[in-house]
């Protein structure tokens, strides 16, 4: 009953929040077929030929071709398997891996949002439980947190990559404004006071915003509430997964000091009616003095210099997300891999799984996708030694909180979304002058929303 309920559920709310971003379809490469002649290296005994399937998501340019050259270690070893990603959009993604868990017509292994992996678990014989078959003392302990259905010690997905927001300012405005990087991020307090003096900052004829971040039309608006909710002590949900917090006192402190950022003049208005990608191409053009953004831009920014000769990349420092009045907390997102319960090749899905979580395997991949690993050796690797890199490794290692692994959260995101949305509304004063009760009630709305969700998958 309970995986009938949370289909349903998936399949309807997704429906809602996708419907504007259009169908997912995918591209199809397989990695070359072995011939008759074709032995494994370890014995002289030809092994049948095993075709592993396997869902991605557009993590990269060419995803499916990058996904292939990471693996080729692993077919060159063994000739007898070939893998056959199949590319699909994110915003088909969950409803598709949803119709497959019910259908039981799914592909051996398939990428999941790190979100949606206690959903799916939670589906009666839907994935294969990986509980005592993968090495998890190879893993950072934080990216674990997704990888097992909360309250239980199932664990259904393995962790592939993970990602964090940090702050990235500018250097040239931070001298100029007289602030401090190193000390005047640190806290809350402190970084409103910094960016007091960053905003309206003038560098190279241009006047900076002090903060740059999107608003009500982002994929990410959850995620970016994330931290300062958890730096006030709040929560979205309880310790347990079965009812909502996010009316907490703790948690509107949060949802407080963020927002009004915004209120007081500190964050860049017409950036709240952007996207994640709009902001980060503004930050590359000198708009802000400030903004929370994510490993990848470090890349682009590099590109950037190399192609059209755009130097911010030497401008930039990246320091820790500020600590809040109950402690520093970094946002955790990423991807894990599961086994599909129906594949016939699930010993060899294994075997692919534990490659994937090899040290070469996570260096080479974070490489091409420009997330970071979640296996400890790979961070001895010198690409994680660069000044702007080293940040992220460490916020990850130590600060890193994900949302709670439960059943019902891959539909509560939505709903949070939504009423997130709101007070980004309320703040831009959409529908009459900003007030904090308006907020409060938004909150509370959400709220009651959020706990019938709850109620339902956690029988």
């Amino acid at each position: 009953m309970l995986k009938k309920v949370i289909a349903l559920m998936l399949v309807a709310v997704m429906a809602l929040s996708l419907a504007a971003c259009g169908g997912g379809g995918g591209n199809t490469t397989t990695s070359p077929q072995p011939n008759d002649s074709q032995n494994s290296p370890d014995s002289g005994t030809k092994k049948d030929p095993v075709k592993l399937t396997m869902w991605i998501m557009p993590n990269s340019d060419t995803p499916d071709q990058d996904l292939l050259k990471v693996v080729k270690p692993f077919t060159d070893a063994n000739p007898h398997i070939t893998v056959e990603p199949t590319v699909v959009d994110w915003s088909a993604a969950l409803t598709k891996i949803t119709a497959a868990a019910t259908s039981g017509e799914a592909p051996d292994i398939t990428q999941v949002g790190s979100t949606w992996t206690a959903a799916i678990g939670a589906m009666e014989g839907a994935l294969v439980e990986l509980t005592g078959k993968i090495d998890t003392s190879a893993f950072v302990e934080s990216t674990l947190q997704s990888a097992y259905i909360k309250g239980t010690d199932k664990m259904f997905g393995m962790p592939w990559f993970t990602e964090t927001r940090a702050l990235f300012y500018r250097k040239d405005a931070c001298e100029k404004a007289g602030v401090n990087p190193e000390t005047d991020f640190a806290t809350w307090d402190k970084f409103k006071d910094a960016l007091k003096k960053l905003n309206g900052i003038e560098v190279d004829g241009k006047k900076l915003a002090a903060l740059g971040m999107p608003g009500k039309n982002d994929w990410n608006v959850v995620h970016n509430f994330s931290w300062w909710i958890y730096g006030a002590g709040g929560d979205f949900v309880n310790e347990e997964g079965t009812q909502a917090t996010f009316s907490s006192e703790n948690a509107l402190k949060g949802i407080k000091f963020y927002s009004e950022l915004a209120v007081e003049g500190l964050m860049d208005e017409p950036s709240l009616e952007k996207n994640t990608s709009d902001i980060e191409s503004a930050f590359g053009d000198g708009a802000y003095a400030t903004a929370f953004m994510g490993p990848w831009v470090i890349s682009s920014y590099t590109k950037n210099k190399e192609e059209n000769g755009n130097d911010l990349i030497d401008k930039i420092g990246v320091t820790m997300v500020p600590e809040g009045p109950a402690g520093r907390y970094a946002f955790m997102g990423g991807s894990n891999l599961v086994i599909f319960n129906s594949s016939k090749n699930k010993d060899e899905a294994l075997e692919l799984l534990k490659f994937f979580a090899s040290k070469e395997a996570q260096v080479e991949y974070s490489k091409v996708s420009k997330m970071l690993p979640v296996v400890k050796a790979a961070y001895e690797d010198p690409y994680f030694e660069d000044s702007l890199m080293k940040v992220f490794k460490e916020q990850v290692d130590k600060y890193g909180k994900h949302y709670a692994s439960v059943p019902g959260w891959a539909s509560a995101e939505v709903i949070f979304s939504e009423g997130l949305s709101k007070i980004w509304d309320n703040v831009m004063e959409v529908d009459g002058a900003y007030s904090y009760d308006k907020t409060v009630q938004i909150v509370k709305d959400v709220e009651s929303q959020i706990n019938q969700i709850l109620q339902e998958t956690s029988k």
